[in-house]
């Protein structure tokens, strides 16, 4: 969909973060007490990739960023007219408005998400027909969270890793660690 049509972009960064860094909406949505902005993608001394979250808890953790998601953060921010990668300095929110100024709630990112499993719904109906088709009519944007992290165990990775027991270790392009602060 941002192939055909750049309005899309922010649709597909947010599945891509979603799915690739096992988030949830709330890690990525404006809260009262919370902003998520770009300085909250960080770079570590060994040219690792992070990013700040306050997740659930109400935890701040560093998580890490696989390298396989790089391309999207960079593709989106170029979108945006931003720089390739996030410098410490930047507070605009990660995923913004279009119109009007700020972040996003987690209702309106999760529109976001809805609007590409219509689309999805309404393609795969019209190759494979109906009842293959009702699955992207039956799901939530949590389930971008289970599905990236089931992937992960398929791919190998080990389960008590991909559920929150990550501890400084290094596997193929992942990082793990769940630094709390």
């Amino acid at each position: 969909m941002a192939s055909d049509d750049p309005i899309y972009e922010r649709n597909l960064f947010l599945i891509a973060a979603m799915k690739t860094m096992f988030l949830r909406i709330s890690e990525l949505s404006e809260r009262d007490d919370w902003l998520p902005t770009m300085n909250h993608f960080w770079q570590d001394d060994d040219k690792n990739w992070w990013l700040k979250i306050f997740g659930k808890g109400k935890k701040i953790r560093d998580i890490s960023v696989p390298d396989s998601f790089l391309p999207y953060l960079e593709r989106y921010r170029l979108w945006r007219g931003l720089s390739a990668f996030p410098g410490r300095q930047e507070k605009q929110p990660i995923v913004e408005k279009i119109r009007g100024v700020g972040g996003m709630s987690g209702r309106q990112l999760a529109r976001l998400v809805h609007q590409v499993l219509e689309t999805t719904y309404d393609i795969a109906k019209s190759k494979c027909g109906e009842k293959h088709a009702q699955i992207y009519k039956d799901v939530s944007p949590h389930w971008l969270r289970h599905t990236g992290a089931s992937m992960e165990i398929e791919r190998g990775r080990a389960l008590k890793d991909v559920s929150g027991g990550f501890g400084p270790l290094k596997h193929g392009n992942y990082r793990f660690s769940l630094r709390t602060k």
